[in-house]
């Protein structure tokens, strides 16, 4: 698998300053961090199975209703679950996350790099907004895609949707349409694993059958339980990663970058040059960027993560002190 965030290299993974990874760059909130630490004795015990506080949590943080909705290890497992649905072929949209590939293969479903040749039996995925450009489909025109695939089924990847949540299909799954999501990057978790997958109430009780059972460690089924009573500290956070993005954005243009606009808390960078050098020679300041070969996407593109304004201060001026750039 083919990610961002590999702090486990060599040393310490606090002494990296990693832009590969799409986390909040304010860290852990403190609310998640005291949430585990009074979860910690039900490690002695086995999960609940049925994962009921967890589920009605993210029902509630989300406005669904709990029926609609299965916690899952993380939004890869989501993923998984959901093309796990039908046999028909995959259907992936590019440039795209790349575990759409890895997992369809691993299910043994062929791929089609297209959306004109679905049909009934097909599945269609992609991730909104889109990883890694961060531009944004409406809710509107997904809902008009989903209508017009030849009776494929739809599964949008809403990672990142907590950045936008205007635009999400929450509230309108059915049994050809699901969405798969994550707490990782909003509330910058990515070790507790907690994702989830939205689809019918039919369609959820076909995936409990699927699903290995435990899905949910206690800390994540502690952190789910919890996730009501903190959507104003999510939204604060929310508008401070505009703002930050909008001048790391300006930043980025400064020193030659061309950027595409983002709804995410990340920027996709066209740097119109061949950044082999400048990534080892930031990995080398211990600096982690994202290149996009995985994305399908050349040498030249970088993927990097909104950071604080003085993290991001000091990866553009190791870019430009850079002798290869």
């Amino acid at each position: 698998m083919m990610h961002g965030g590999n702090v486990w290299r060599g040393g310490a993974p606090s002494e990296y300053l990693d832009f590969s990874a799409n986390l909040n760059p304010e860290g852990m909130p403190a609310w998640a961090r005291e949430t585990m630490l009074r979860a910690v004795n039900d490690a002695a015990y086995y999960p609940d199975i049925a994962m009921k506080a967890a589920r009605q949590g993210l029902a509630d943080y989300l406005g669904v209703e709990a029926s609609q909705l299965l916690p899952t290890a993380g939004g890869i497992a989501a993923i998984e679950l959901a093309l796990m649905l039908d046999e028909g072929t995959v259907h992936i949209k590019t440039p795209d996350f790349g575990e759409y590939k890895e997992r369809t293969v691993a299910l043994g479903r062929k791929i089609a790099l297209d959306t004109e040749s679905c049909k009934p039996g097909d599945t269609l995925i992609f991730s909104n907004p889109n990883n890694p450009t961060g531009a944004l489909m409406t809710r509107k025109e997904a809902l008009e895609l989903s209508r017009n695939i030849n009776g494929a089924a739809l599964t949008v990847d809403e990672a990142f949707i907590d950045f936008c949540p205007e635009e999400s299909l929450r509230g309108d799954v059915s049994e050809s349409l699901r969405v798969t999501g994550s707490l990782t990057k909003i509330l910058a978790i990515p070790g507790v694993r907690l994702g989830y997958i939205l689809a019918d109430a039919k369609t959820i009780r076909r995936l409990e059958k699927l699903m290995p059972p435990w899905q949910l460690n206690c800390f994540a089924a502690a952190i789910a339980k919890e996730l009501p009573g903190h959507k104003d500290d999510i939204a604060r956070f929310r508008r401070e990663n505009a703002a930050r993005r909008e001048r790391f954005d300006k930043a980025l243009k400064s020193i030659g970058a061309c950027t595409f606009p983002s709804r995410a808390n990340f920027i996709l960078c066209d740097f119109g040059r061949d950044m082999t050098q400048v990534v080892k020679h930031l990995e080398s300041r211990h600096i982690l960027v994202r290149g996009c070969a995985s994305f399908g996407l050349g040498s030249n593109y970088l993927r990097l993560n909104v950071r604080s304004d003085s993290e991001n201060q000091i990866l553009t001026e190791e870019i430009i002190r850079c002798p290869a750039y």
